[in-house]
């Protein structure tokens, strides 16, 4: 595969339909915050030195190009390969309820921090909700899987529990907000 082709010098980039739409579409800008999402995730297991969520990571990392797959083709295009699915979404719903278990209830808001890893969870989690308000405008105005968008709200979810499970797997408190 080469590294560049010269296809989108014009501005214009292709998708998974094999339509050409202009590199600043909503369509585009959305696929490029999951893009940013996914090297936040990169940075955050490149730090990891804990191995079960190191595996969480990689796998929400494969998930995100079957994400950026599935908002390149429109919904109702024909393109089928690759979708996020409710699978997705419950596969992480079960991971965020063994660590509420592990890590204990909250009972107030907190700072986005503790230890190293646990910063740059957060760091995604921010980068997260970015790609979800990317997404939201898309579906808006173009064709969404009907997937995406809950399985892009509780990625937030799952990256926020990770972020408090390397805190305490570090032996740090979370920093609890105060008025």
């Amino acid at each position: 595969m080469p590294y560049y082709t010269r296809a989108g010098d014009a501005g214009k980039t292709g998708i998974c339909d094999q339509n050409r739409i202009s590199k600043d579409s909503v369509r585009i800008a959305a696929i490029g915050d999951i893009d940013e999402l996914n090297a936040a995730i990169g940075i955050s297991r490149a730090a990891c030195d804990d191995e079960p969520i190191a595996r969480i990571l990689e796998k929400i990392q494969n998930d995100l190009f079957v994400l950026g797959a599935d908002i390149a083709a429109p919904s109702g295009s024909g393109y089928q390969n690759m979708r996020i699915g409710n699978g997705h979404t419950e596969w992480m719903e079960k991971e965020i309820d063994r660590i509420a278990a592990e890590i204990g209830e909250l009972r107030t808001f907190i700072l986005p921090g503790g230890c190293k890893m646990a910063a740059k969870l957060h760091l995604a989690r921010t980068v997260c909700r970015r790609a979800e308000r990317s997404i939201n405008v898309l579906a808006k105005t173009d064709n969404v899987s009907l997937a995406v968008l809950p399985y892009i709200n509780r990625l937030s979810s799952l990256l926020f529990v990770l972020a408090r499970l390397a805190n305490k797997k570090a032996n740090i408190k979370d920093i609890e907000w105060t008025k």
